[in-house]
């Protein structure tokens, strides 16, 4: 039920792409640990139909930058969804890890995705002036906000998946940011919330 509602909008063609991601990212794990050995065998579910709800939230159309990409999520998922609805849209992903890297780009090449993939700190890069920013289990929300200032353009938006902890990270942050901010439930994890974010300024 929870696939078929988080699948509903996204073509045949699409998911036969996702699936051909899932078998490479289970394919690479068992050498570069993408995902925790725990969640390997859950790949589709705990980490790509998260993936797509993330998408699903974010705006129609704009560049996105994906911050601590690692295993992809949710930046190559949301590449993957782009791919058909909006091609026009490219998709930066970071990470410090090398090996995360190039697993990053094997699968940017063998789907054909309009995806860069940077191997550095993301603290370190020039502002990219993107529409779109997500990270997935990066770091607080103080931190996150930083890259949000650096890197989004006025008017953009960032996606931050975060876990039963959220309310105490928005209370710390509101102490240097104000912001706009949507919660949105998880639909696939129970105890996880979303937090789109919009209008950001320093207090």
């Amino acid at each position: 039920m929870m696939e078929s509602s988080i699948l509903q909008d996204v073509s045949r063609e699409t998911i036969s792409r996702l699936r051909s991601f899932e078998q490479l990212a289970q394919k690479w794990t068992k050498k570069i640990n993408l995902v925790s050995a725990n969640d390997a065998p859950q790949i589709w579910e705990r980490h790509i139909l998260d993936s797509v709800q993330i998408y699903q939230l974010a705006p129609v159309a704009g560049d996105w930058l994906d911050i601590g990409s690692g295993g992809g999520f949710p930046g190559l998922v949301a590449a993957i969804i782009a791919k058909e609805k909006s091609p026009e849209r490219s998709f930066v992903l970071v990470d410090s890890d090398q090996r995360k890297c190039a697993f990053l780009r094997t699968v940017s090449r063998e789907l054909d995705l309009r995806v860069k993939v940077f191997a550095e700190r993301v603290e370190k890069m020039e502002p990219m002036q993107v529409d779109v920013l997500s990270a997935r289990a990066m770091d607080d929300l103080t931190g996150l906000l930083h890259h949000m200032e650096r890197h989004v353009n006025k008017g953009g938006t960032a996606l931050f998946p975060k876990g039963i902890r959220w309310e105490q990270e928005h209370e710390i942050a509101q102490k240097e940011w104000s912001y706009q901010l949507e919660v949105i439930k998880s639909e696939t994890n129970p105890e996880a919330t979303i937090l789109k974010i919009k209008e950001l300024t320093r207090v």
